[in-house]
């Protein structure tokens, strides 16, 4: 891996700090890295939970790296399998990652952290899609997933205004899970990853299946979806030794052990 990422295993838990100074921007070359560090991921049968932060104070990332795009990177460039970041088009990722905003995420930065599951964000931290005062556009899922957390016209003026949205209205609309103090940001990361990792990998491979495939039906089409669509974790959940385990478990006041089939 090169000096642009710093990948540690803690447990069933992989962080990954982009370390691009000074505003962690990512070019195509760090893109493809970060691809395949969480493809890894996605197949590492030991890995629950992954969280994705920035190196510094001031930084989770500024997005594409323009000084890249000055010297003949093309908006279109191939970023990699994963798409920009390596994480926003990836769509079968059935295991949660946790993005841990220290700063500014900007443009594709914020892009990244949109195409996690879960934001915990610290209080200097601050939100922009400034494309449109660059002549392009947030193309990099911007368009896509912002419109499902946030009401039209804030969607319209963030988009085309470039206007930063700071810690506390983002968690006033719901875009982050928690704001907290920046010497606290990888703890209650870490936290919030080991909660997550209490529970039965299957159950939770099941509940992002479940979502990716219901979240534009309604509850009747979903209901029906779930119980005759080939999905591939949720049929598994049920079928499993974990959920013989979890009530067991519970019955004999114990953790349970977890499987994974």
């Amino acid at each position: 891996m090169s000096e642009s990422l710093h990948v540690t295993r803690n447990g069933s838990i992989l962080e990954i700090t982009l370390d691009r100074p000074k505003a962690n921007a990512i070019d195509a070359k760090t893109s493809f890295e970060m691809g395949e560090v969480f493809l890894a991921f996605r197949e590492d049968p030991e890995m629950r939970v992954a969280i994705i932060t920035g190196a510094g104070a001031r930084f989770f990332s500024a997005g594409w790296d323009l000084k890249a795009a000055a010297e003949g990177e093309a908006p279109d460039a191939d970023f990699g399998p994963g798409g920009f970041a390596g994480l926003t088009e990836i769509f079968d990722l059935d295991k949660p990652v946790i993005a841990a905003v220290n700063g500014y995420a900007f443009g594709g930065g914020f892009e990244l952290a949109l195409a996690a599951d879960m934001i915990v964000c610290s209080e200097n931290a601050s939100f922009a899609l400034p494309e449109a005062k660059l002549g392009i556009v947030p193309d990099s899922g911007g368009m896509l997933r912002l419109p499902k957390l946030l009401p039209p016209a804030i969607v319209n003026e963030l988009m085309m205004t470039g206007r930063g949205m700071d810690a506390e209205e983002a968690l006033r609309w719901g875009v982050v899970n928690r704001v907290v103090e920046s010497d606290k940001l990888m703890e209650t990361a870490r936290e919030l990853a080991q909660q997550i990792a209490q529970g039965a990998p299957l159950a939770i491979a099941a509940i992002k299946e479940i979502y990716r495939e219901t979240s534009e039906l309604s509850v009747e089409e979903g209901y029906r979806h779930i119980r005759t669509a080939s999905l591939k974790n949720y049929p598994s959940v049920l079928r499993s030794e974990d959920a013989s385990e979890g009530p067991l478990a519970f019955s004999e006041k114990r953790d349970p052990v977890w499987k994974g089939r």
